[in-house]
């Protein structure tokens, strides 16, 4: 009998361990204290072959990386009138965006990525004339119910652009690997999102001295069917609630909210794990003590609070709680696997963003990090949405490059070139965005 030979994928081989699959794919090697990679010959040939052309700083490609030319994942099917998305999960529904696809400055409809724990309401059945939203919890003085048009004559309306990102944006790429939807870069997104300060609604109901933290309920249903059973009920302390950006949101990009991302109303907290902003919003309560409902206890969205070892099991008391997301950048042209002239300036451009911080500063590369660039660095529209990068580069030989985006924030805390910290659930993955380029 002959033995049928077992074939696995370049995903799944750097996924069970990065340095082994370099050994098997190209014969390389890393070396420990600078983790760049040593290929032989054949090796080279292979990696250059498999990409599609020489590769010119080849020597200073850190080890147990996919290279950027090989990394698209394929897209399995679409949303209606999300074309280019891709679907991770259709029960429930999670898709992100290609990072080529996250080019416009302000986020359309159309782009923005799905991220939902359970079912979301019939949308035949939402009916915003009569949708009300309850204020309670045991640090409200006063509590209140309002419909949407009771919020829109109350209280003052503001319009903030905001950047929501998922906090397992990246997950696909720790080892070892982590459960969950297996995000790439794209479930980020900074559309402008138009309702009232959720400070305003609280103090109308009154803040009693004791509160420190607020949760939100939604109407999507549970996986389960059971209409008793929430879905997800997280939340944020009461200095972020506080936040002139806060919002308590009818309108995305001066539309309705998209049925698939929270319509008729959702909470607003830009800058924190996009779980933090509930859709379809219900119930808000005001705690006097860390909420603790469904996912936001045990290691849900939460991370080690000192560093472990990669696969280490962590207790749930030695969790904590996710705030301002990291530092990161995207670059979102050109896409990656173009080809280009060499000796030729090619414009390259992104956005960058830093959770409640400001970005200070965007580098690129095109050696593997091994030198770095200045990229030109708008300011934010407002505190709290994504910021514009744009650099130009040459590529100086015909071969395969890529570039690498690396962004820096007002605190000085930088991009890691390669995956940071590893934990349990795979949250917080901000190492440096890279595209593949050919030259010519």
């Amino acid at each position: 009998m002959t033995k049928k030979k077992q074939e696995r994928g370049i995903h799944e081989l750097y996924a069970q361990d990065p340095q082994q699959a370099d050994w098997l794919l190209w014969g390389r090697k890393v070396d420990s204290t600078s983790r760049r990679g040593f290929l032989k010959k054949t090796g080279l040939l292979a990696m250059s072959a498999a990409v599609g052309a020489h590769i010119p700083f080849w020597e200073k490609m850190p080890g147990g990386l996919i290279p950027a030319a090989l990394a698209a994942s394929p897209e399995p099917f679409v949303i209606p009138g999300r074309d280019g998305l891709i679907v991770h999960n259709d029960r429930p529904i999670n898709a992100e965006t290609p990072a080529h696809l996250l080019d416009d400055k302000i986020t359309p409809a159309h782009r923005m990525f799905v991220r939902n724990n359970g079912i979301p309401p019939v949308e035949s059945s939402v009916d915003p004339a009569t949708w009300t939203l309850e204020i309670a919890g045991e640090s409200c003085v006063t509590p209140m119910s309002f419909t949407i048009a009771q919020l829109k004559e109350r209280f003052e309306h503001h319009t903030y652009q905001l950047q929501i990102e998922c906090g397992g944006n990246g997950r696909s790429e720790f080892n070892p690997p982590a459960k969950g939807n297996q995000w790439v870069v794209g479930a980020i997104a900074c559309p402008t999102f138009t309702g009232v300060r959720l400070r305003d609604v609280l103090k109308a109901c009154g803040i009693k001295d004791d509160a420190v933290y607020v949760g939100y309920y939604g109407a999507d249903t549970h996986l389960s069917g059971d209409p008793d059973k929430v879905v997800i009920s997280r939340g944020v302390p009461m200095e972020k609630a506080l936040r002139d950006e806060t919002l308590i949101a009818w309108a995305m990009n001066g539309e309705d909210i998209p049925a698939l991302n929270g319509h008729p109303l959702r909470l607003v907290a830009g800058g924190w794990p996009g779980s933090t902003s509930g859709k379809w919003l219900k119930k808000i309560v005001i705690r006097n003590k860390e909420h603790d409902g469904p996912k936001m206890t045990g290691q849900s969205y939460r991370v080690p609070c000192t560093p472990v070892a990669p696969g280490a099991e962590v207790a749930d008391e030695n969790m904590c709680v996710i705030g301002s997301m990291p530092v990161k950048s995207l670059i979102t042209f050109p896409e990656s696997g173009i080809v280009h002239p060499q000796n030729k300036p090619l414009s390259i451009r992104g956005h960058a963003w830093a959770g409640d911080l400001d970005v200070d500063e965007v580098l690129v590369s095109i050696d593997f990090g091994a030198t770095w660039q200045k990229a030109s660095l708008e300011r934010p529209a407002n505190s709290i949405a994504w910021q514009h990068w744009s650099a130009d580069v040459t590529l100086p030989s015909i071969g395969y490059f890529e570039i690498w985006a690396r962004a820096i924030d007002s605190t000085g805390r930088s991009q890691p070139m390669v995956m940071p910290g590893w934990n349990p659930r795979g949250y917080l993955n901000n190492a440096c965005h890279r595209v593949a380029v050919k030259a010519v």
